[in-house]
């Protein structure tokens, strides 16, 4: 299956200043940025034809991939000083590379690349942008099975605060974290049918338009995943990740389970 990445947006709040023009999905993550490490995920389950909605700061993600360095992530051998590689990460890819404007909204981006997914009737979508180890396999079959027009994998809520019931006097009863609300958010990893672009106008949204209509029909699929999940909204969340991957603590490497047990 094909898979559209959203990698066009500003990510002001992934900036470290406002000179930075370097799009969010192309924050580092130990040696990779994050948009190759959503790729690798899709790869590991054998979706390797990729469609990638371009924006703002598009020349860094195409200069990435047009001087991809193989060397950097696997293992080779130098001889004759020449490296032979014994593995590779984007040998197989194909990537298709979209310029949807600069301002586009999610939807618009994805109507944008409509061609570029050649009829297919079932496909893949992900904001580039957040980390899982999610059973992707497992997704796209529940809604092969279903009448769906659009499935989206919903997470616990992250937030760090607290929910307090009150009464009229402002006397507090009880304190709850919002993570232990009966809540979920939307995890950002989609799978579509070609009928979500009858549900998205001309710069529509993908979530608000599409899916809210296909809610609406009761053709909303949601795959509910308690399982680990981390988006990088901020900075803060970014460096985590950094130092998550630079400890061997990265969950989401689905791809390094299979060299361990080979």
């Amino acid at each position: 299956m094909k898979v559209v990445l959203f990698c066009g947006g500003y990510g002001m709040r992934m900036r470290s200043s406002e000179a930075s023009d370097v799009p969010k999905p192309m924050a580092m993550v130990g040696p990779r940025p994050l948009i190759w490490h959503v790729m690798r995920y899709y790869a590991h389950f054998g979706h390797t034809e990729f469609v990638l909605c371009l924006g703002y700061g598009a020349h860094h993600i195409k200069d990435f991939f047009l001087h991809y360095e193989e060397t950097t992530s696997n293992d080779f051998v130098l001889r004759g000083g020449k490296p032979e590689l014994l593995s590779t990460d984007i040998a197989d890819w194909t990537i298709s590379f979209v310029q949807t404007g600069i301002e586009s909204p999610i939807g618009e981006r994805l109507r944008r690349v409509r061609d570029h997914l050649d009829g297919d009737e079932m496909f893949l979508a992900n904001y580039a942008d957040v980390l899982t180890d999610a059973p992707l396999d497992n997704i796209v079959e529940r809604f092969r099975n279903s009448d769906a027009g659009a499935s989206m994998l919903v997470v616990p809520p992250q937030s760090s605060f607290h929910c307090v019931e009150m009464d009229e006097g402002g006397r507090i009863g009880a304190i709850t974290p919002v993570s232990e609300l009966p809540l979920w958010e939307n995890g950002g990893y989609f799978v579509l049918r070609q009928d979500i672009f009858d549900h998205i106008p001309e710069n529509g949204d993908l979530v608000a338009d599409g899916c809210g209509e296909l809610a609406k029909r009761g053709r909303l699929l949601a795959y509910p995943y308690r399982g680990f999940w981390k988006p990088t909204d901020t900075v803060k969340e970014r460096y985590a990740l950094d130092a998550a991957y630079t400890h061997g603590d990265r969950p989401w490497a689905l791809w390094e389970r299979e060299k361990v047990h080979a």
